[in-house]
């Protein structure tokens, strides 16, 4: 087995809940890790980006993959950006190698649509395909109050095997500021992603 295999394969995908600060530091410690991501954004997304951290995206995938790479430094081959059109993307068919999906955050839009097996763009398409082959799939919605509408998406998901992790970080070990906030929560992404991490403490383990 060659150490491209050994590495962990996530598909990180992004659409336009609100929480763009969460995707970009689960990317940046995914990268960290050493771990092969495939990176998928809705044009829903690009707009929160922009409004939420100023940030105007390049619009292709191409350049988009180029100002990443200028970002984060990742190793060679360890990111790879996709279209949302792109249908010959590897998270497109279940033939593929396996891998996990993150789809942070993930919009009510997005959610209704992956409940019931909608495919209108490259991130449903691989949410279904985790979905039919079993693969570990990850969904953090950022939306307050929740209709029935919201919570009936969310249950079918869950009874589907869908982890449903609500971006709700914790206040128990005293956050000093808002990057606090967001590491408790990517830290539990990665907890759930099988990704060591040291940006929160297990409960009653110590932060030092």
């Amino acid at each position: 087995m060659n150490n491209e295999t050994q590495q962990p394969l996530i598909t990180l995908a992004m659409t336009g809940g609100s929480g763009a600060q969460y995707a970009f530091r689960l990317l940046e410690c995914l990268l960290a890790a050493q771990c092969k991501v495939d990176f998928l954004m809705s044009d829903a997304a690009r707009e929160v980006v922009r409004i939420e951290m100023g940030e105007v995206l390049p619009d292709t995938s191409t350049e988009l993959q180029k100002y990443l790479e200028q970002r984060y430094q990742p190793t060679p081959g360890c990111l790879t950006v996709y279209d949302k059109m792109d249908w010959l993307a590897p998270v497109a068919s279940g033939t593929a190698r396996q891998r996990q999906m993150i789809i942070c955050p993930a919009s009510g839009g997005c959610l209704s649509a992956i409940a019931h097996g909608a495919s209108n763009n490259l991130i449903e398409r691989a949410a279904d395909v985790a979905i039919k082959e079993k693969y570990p799939l990850i969904v953090v919605p950022r939306e307050t109050p929740l209709s029935a509408l919201h919570l009936e998406n969310m249950l079918k998901l869950a009874q589907l095997g869908v982890t449903v992790m609500p971006a709700c970080p914790g206040f128990y070990y005293n956050p000093k500021s808002v990057e606090d906030l967001i590491d408790f929560m990517v830290g539990r992404m990665l907890h759930h992603l099988g990704i060591d991490q040291d940006l929160l403490p297990g409960w009653g383990e110590s932060n030092n």
